[in-house]
């Protein structure tokens, strides 16, 4: 007859392998949109991009969990994801490292190469990341030249953080946000100039195209944002890139991506304490992480919400920072997709989108959750009582045979 203590551990095995399996396979669903061209266009012209955001990395301090169990299962989600969901591009919404403004040269080197071993097969796709607040720090401490040091690491960034790029045959335009929130200096005016850049390819674009011109098109940035209000456009709305940016936008007060209560409402117990934390004058750490320079609820101002808008018309808007999904149509029809966390720490459920661009500016967004940290500490249980059972059953069997030496001798001598 076979023994438990052989079986039990290969069972446990099995079990494991197939939990193991289903647990890093991402959950997705179609989200309903609100705009009539918006439908699934399932083609071999479509562009499927995997948008995460908040990785908050550690690089070299990085603690034995992160290490040996987090890391090692955000690994699994994304090779898994890269192979059920066959994506095109991966776009990284800011916040790679959990605090790269402080870190030095070599320590963020460290970051980017976690980066490069968690992402695994999506190294062969377009890439391209986004600056957060976490990546560059707050205007008081933030320079040009670490912005500079920092764009040059990550592919497709001037040394404003900022970038426009197109991919089959859909433009893109990513935008430091973070120093949008700086005062009047040079570091703004860099993300304005670039901005400008920006409107006036369009532009020359459209004068390719339709033959017409308009000198009052033009921006210049040495203007404040609200000088630009009585200048006329005549791209219109939704004609412009795919925005990409860290902060959202700023949204009216009845909006419920904006509205505080109903961030509380969707946030675990563990969530909503580290978000009562947040909002604490000494900004207490939050787990193992410090909590980052602004508020989740951190927004582009308005003025500048309305100078984004005027300037690049763009088709949709994909931002970060709030740790939690939310899809918003702005007051010009402009649609907004905020891209939850993909990191235990910041929320219980981690997840990301996939955005699929098909003709007719048809775009498809999907959510996708990946399992609770509680499902992959089952992982570690589980392996512990197998661990446990065969080490117990291992020692029971040798105290039975220590305590039948004897007898057996006995009966030899008699």
């Amino acid at each position: 007859m076979v023994s438990w203590s052989v079986v039990l551990p290969l069972l446990l095995a099995g079990a494991l392998m197939v939990f193991e399996d289903w647990v890093c396979i991402p959950s997705c669903e179609v989200v309903p949109s609100n705009h009539p061209e918006d439908f699934s266009v399932e083609d071999s012209k479509e562009l499927k991009v995997m948008m995460v955001a908040n990785l908050l990395l550690l690089g070299s301090e990085a603690g034995y969990m992160n290490l040996y169990f987090r890391d090692s299962y955000m690994a699994k989600f994304f090779r898994k994801s890269f192979e059920r969901l066959k994506p095109d591009m991966l776009v990284v919404l800011g916040d790679v490292s959990a605090k790269g403004s402080e870190l030095t040269s070599h320590k963020w080197f460290s970051v980017l190469q976690q980066f490069q071993r968690m992402v695994g097969p999506f190294l062969s796709l377009p890439l391209h990341i986004v600056l957060g607040d976490r990546d560059v720090g707050v205007c008081s401490k933030v320079s040009e030249n670490l912005i500079s040091r920092i764009s040059s690491s990550l592919p497709g960034l001037d040394s404003a953080g900022c970038g426009a790029f197109e991919v089959s045959n859909i433009s893109f335009f990513s935008l430091n946000s973070v120093a949008l929130l700086c005062g009047n200096n040079g570091l703004r005016f860099g993300v304005e100039k670039a901005i400008e850049r920006e409107s006036t390819d369009m532009q020359t674009h459209m004068v390719d195209t339709n033959g017409v011109t308009n000198d009052s098109n033009r921006f210049h940035v040495q203007e404040n944002f609200g000088s630009f209000e009585g200048r006329e456009n005549a791209l219109s709305s939704g004609s412009g890139p795919v925005l990409l940016l860290h902060f959202p936008l700023h949204q009216t007060t009845n909006s419920s991506c904006a509205d505080v209560s109903s961030l509380k409402r969707s946030l675990s117990p563990l969530d909503r304490l580290s978000f009562k934390t947040l909002y604490n004058q000494d900004h207490a750490g939050m787990g193992p992480y410090e909590l980052g320079p602004y508020e989740l609820l951190q927004a582009l101002p308005q003025n500048a919400t309305e100078y984004i808008f005027h300037a690049l018309k763009p088709k949709i808007v994909f931002s970060a920072h709030t740790h939690r999904f939310c899809d918003h149509t702005h007051r010009d029809g402009t649609r907004e997709v905020t891209v939850p966390a993909m990191n235990w720490n910041a929320r219980g459920d981690p997840g990301f989108i996939v955005a699929s661009f098909g003709r007719n500016k048809a775009v498809t967004i999907s959510q996708c959750s990946l399992a609770r940290e509680s499902h992959s500490e089952f992982r570690i249980l589980t392996v512990f009582l197998a661990v446990g059972s065969v080490t117990s059953r291992n020692a029971g069997s040798q105290k039975r045979l220590r305590g039948s030496s004897p007898h057996c001798a006995s009966q030899e001598l008699g």
